[in-house]
Parts: structure tokens; C-alpha cells; sequence
């Protein structure tokens, strides 16, 4: 707590916490935790819904996040996370846990577009019309050219590339395995954009 209130205390922009459900399945200490950060000023929290000890394995807990929201002393937004992978189990939480938002983190990995999708089935309640194949190969393409120009050519490919490994949109394809392992072992950008042109010229 005394970090979180030096950090409101030190700056003059919002500050926000992300955090889990407690440190083990002994020790799930969130809702009360929830109070004390709110207390130290912050403007929103995020909660995870796993512990420390479960890392990313097994199925996130929301019961505790819509603890936090059902508390009568809580105003700040409260954010949950954890295997909101599709539109709809996004509205489910809304729906059951009371959320201000959602935050998607690995569902993200290789479909960036997943985003657009959750946003036009919470407004319209339908899903959106789906991207082609090749469209969606032009999102990947701007992911890849967004990262080498944060990150620099090296790091910004070596960062992007787990993201084309987790893309669904190649997995199944007929004889990919070998595009799949020069996509992965490419360091320079105009290779790997080669790489993908060959994709779509071969399954698009």
C-alpha cells in the first residue's frame, strides 16, 4: 500500500493497478485489498481472476471480481481479466459480474481483431461480418510493421512473432508446417513480409 499511495502521491496523472485474486488459493485477499488500494487514490483497478500460484493454468475465477463491484464503499471502475476469449463470454461478464470493462490479453495473440469483433457484438448483439482471410493477413502485416517501428526491426520481429505462432488464422493449413518454421526463424522485416505474401498467394 505504501508504493501505491507514493505513486498517487508523486504524479499528476491517474494512476491504475492491475492485480490477481490473492497469492494462493489460501489466501485470496482481493476484496479487501480492493478497498485499501482505493483508498490510496487509484482511478481504476484491473483483477485478474487467478491467483500467483496458478500463474496461467487452470480457469479464471470472476466470482471475487463481482465481490468487488457488489461492495456498497467501492466507486472506482472496476476492470476483470482472464480467458475472455470470445464476444460472448465478454457480455457474459458483463452481464453476471457487474464489470466496467473487460481487458483481453492472449485471446489478442494473432487475432488483434478480436477487439472489433467483442465491441460490435456488445452494441449490436450479433457478431460482426468476419474479415477474409486476406484482411486479416493485412491486420497481421500492420502488426508486424507497428512493432518494428516501436521496438526496432530485431526486437520488434523477435516480439511479433509469437503473436503469428498464436494466430488461429494459420493453424490447419495443408503442408504449412514448413512456411510456418521460415516465419518463425525470420529476423528482418522485408523477409518476413515476404513470408506472409507467399501465405496469401498460397491460401488466400
Amino acid at each position: 500500500m505504501e508504493i501505491t499511495k507514493a505513486v498517487v502521491d508523486a504524479v499528476n496523472i491517474p494512476v491504475t493497478v492491475k492485480t490477481r485474486l490473492g497469492w494462493d488459493e489460501n489466501n485470496k485477499c482481493i476484496v479487501d485489498l480492493a478497498e485499501r488500494l482505493q483508498d490510496c487514490g487509484i482511478a481504476a483497478l484491473t483483477v485478474h481472476g487467478r491467483t500467483r500460484a496458478q500463474m496461467y493454468t487452470g480457469d479464471a475465477d470472476w466470482t471475487l471480481i463481482g465481490k468487488i463491484k457488489e461492495n456498497p464503499r467501492m466507486h472506482i471502475p472496476i476492470i476483470g481479466n482472464g480467458d475472455v476469449r470470445t464476444p460472448e463470454r465478454a457480455k457474459e461478464c458483463f452481464d453476471l459480474y457487474g464489470v466496467d470493462a473487460v481487458m483481453i490479453g492472449r485471446a489478442s495473440f494473432g487475432q488483434p481483431w478480436i477487439f472489433r469483433d467483442v465491441k460490435h457484438y456488445l452494441e449490436h448483439g450479433e457478431h460482426a461480418v468476419p474479415f477474409t482471410f486476406a484482411e486479416c493477413m493485412d491486420i497481421l502485416r500492420e502488426q508486424v510493421r507497428d512493432s518494428v517501428e516501436w521496438l526496432g526491426e530485431r526486437p520488434g520481429i523477435l516480439h511479433v512473432r509469437r503473436h503469428l505462432a498464436a494466430t488461429p488464422l494459420l493453424k490447419g493449413l495443408a503442408d504449412f508446417r514448413p512456411l510456418r518454421i521460415e516465419m518463425l526463424r525470420a529476423e528482418k522485416i522485408d523477409d518476413l513480409m515476404a513470408i506472409l505474401d507467399k501465405i496469401v498467394e498460397i491460401y488466400g
